[in-house]
């Protein structure tokens, strides 16, 4: 076991990532948490879902940002090395050509900070998700 040195969560795999203390109440708190050089990103990320879903409610579920329409169409998060969007499994398959240069497991993308943010692919993603029905 493994014990976060800051929230002092238990968890099973030494340094994982996770959400210390309380849980973020709005997107906009999830986002002024984060380390400020990831706050643009996370910015350009929520105005592409922000225009690629403009009728969806932003919330918070499993401390991520969430974009919802009668259930969870997207979640994006901020990890040390990387912005995770969470589109589900039928996403990644879709999109599985064009996904080949970021790491990809059942129902995330990672995408590196080390490279420039694809935000017409995530304007796309978005958009296949709430128009196929296939959310997260």
């Amino acid at each position: 076991m493994w014990q976060c040195p800051k929230c002092g969560r238990n968890f099973k795999n030494t340094d994982q990532d996770h959400f210390c203390g309380e849980p973020p109440k709005t997107i906009d708190d999830y986002i002024e948490a984060q380390l400020e050089e990831v706050k643009p990103l996370l910015n350009q990320v929520r105005d592409t879902l922000r225009t690629a879903l403009p009728h969806a409610q932003e919330r918070i579920s499993w401390s991520m940002p969430t974009y919802w329409n009668k259930q969870n169409i997207i979640h994006f998060a901020a990890f040390k090395n990387h912005i995770g969007l969470y589109p589900g499994p039928e996403v990644v398959e879709h999109f599985t050509e064009r996904l080949r240069e970021y790491k990809t497991s059942k129902g995330a993308v990672q995408f590196p900070y080390s490279k420039p943010l694809p935000l017409s692919l995530i304007e796309e993603i978005a958009k296949w998700c709430y128009n196929t029905r296939n959310h997260h």
